[in-house]
Parts: structure tokens; C-alpha cells; sequence
């Protein structure tokens, strides 16, 4: 039933995040970590609708954290505190889980969460299957940007590989022959001063 595969996602977010507070909070300067609400599931016998869920009522304004899909860039996501720490839970779960895991649709009231996905490879993970696409995972390692919080936990950026990926689709894109010359040349000049200046430090 989608009501119990609801509690099943969400409690299972629910330990994830428990983990990850474990692993945040006592880190200096990490301060408060997001926790994701229990949800109750209560069965009503007489009731035409047997079963219904029950959850603490979120009070304040309710706020979408992470991406759902590529045109759904929310901006306090990126500003605010519990949108970055939010981004830094999915990148610790996506990096503890070999990047077979991803808990998505992090939405609620300040570090609150609630009603959130979670997607898994095609296979499923350890025999579970998440309620959201594998697609979300694919748009997560091409979307995310490394914040402080990814920084204080130690987590690798996911950066390195998308980059490689994107140099080999470029070559394709059709240039005008000025254009790409010049394009060949100034990553070589780039590269020499950069090199001067991370020697300085």
C-alpha cells in the first residue's frame, strides 16, 4: 500500500539522518543537523480508509531543500542554513551508500523534515526500493555543489567525475573554427598561474 511504503521511505530516511547526527553534531561549528520527523502508521478498522498516517503538525514556513528535477533550482536551498545541510545529508548518504542511495525531496520547517523520497538504483538497495526515480540520483551528482558542511565531514566532491564526462561531451558541440582554437589555448595559459599561486600558499 502507497501509506505504508510512505512510513517505510520516511522511517528509513529517519535513521539515515539519526546516523548523520551522530556524525555532524559533534563536530565544532556544525551546529544543529536537520532530523527528519517520525511518521506513525495507525490502523482504523472501522473506517472505510483502514489505514492513515500520523505525524507532528510542522508549524512555520514549509520550505522544499532539495531538487526534485533540473528546473526546480530553489534558492533557499542554497542560502539558507538548513538548505545546505540538507544538500551535505544527501551527499553523506549518497557517499555511505557507494551511491546506491539517495534521500530526496528534503522539505519541511527550518531543520524539520518531513513527507521525503528516497530514490535507489534500478536494483534497489539492500532489497529496498525507494519511491522516487534513479534519474534523481544521476541529477544529484550532476547538481550538487560541496558546501562547508560536505567540507567539515570529510565528504569527496562529486565534482572530479562529472567533469570528465563533461570534457567528452564538449569536444562534440559544434564550434565555429576560431572558436574552438581559442579554447584550446587558454586552459594552458590558465593552468600556469594557478599552479603559481597554490605554490605561494
Amino acid at each position: 500500500s502507497v501509506v505504508l511504503q510512505e512510513c517505510y521511505v520516511q522511517n528509513t530516511a529517519r535513521e539515515y539522518a539519526k546516523l548523520y547526527a551522530a556524525e555532524a553534531e559533534p563536530l565544532e561549528g556544525f551546529g544543529e543537523v536537520p532530523e527528519i520527523i517520525p511518521i506513525f502508521l495507525i490502523h482504523r478498522p472501522a473506517n472505510n480508509i483502514p489505514y492513515a498516517t500520523v505525524e507532528e503538525e510542522l508549524v512555520g514556513e514549509f520550505v522544499k531543500y532539495s531538487v526534485k528535477d533540473g528546473k526546480e533550482v530553489n534558492f533557499l536551498r542554497r542560502d539558507s542554513e538548513a538548505g545546505q545541510k540538507c544538500c551535505t545529508f544527501q551527499h553523506w548518504v549518497y557517499e555511505k551508500t557507494n551511491g546506491n542511495l539517495l534521500v530526496t525531496d528534503l522539505q519541511g520547517v527550518g531543520m524539520k523534515l518531513t513527507d521525503v523520497g528516497i530514490a535507489t538504483l534500478a536494483k534497489g538497495y539492500k532489497g529496498f526500493k525507494g519511491n522516487c526515480s534513479f534519474s534523481f540520483i544521476e541529477q544529484f551528482r550532476a547538481l550538487h555543489q560541496c558546501n562547508e558542511y560536505c567540507e567539515m565531514l570529510g565528504l569527496k566532491s562529486l565534482r572530479t567525475t562529472h567533469q570528465k564526462q563533461r570534457k567528452a561531451t564538449s569536444t562534440k558541440s559544434k564550434n565555429l573554427p576560431n572558436s574552438s582554437t581559442v579554447k584550446k589555448m587558454v586552459p594552458k595559459k590558465a593552468r600556469e598561474p594557478r599552479d603559481f599561486i597554490s605554490s605561494e600558499h
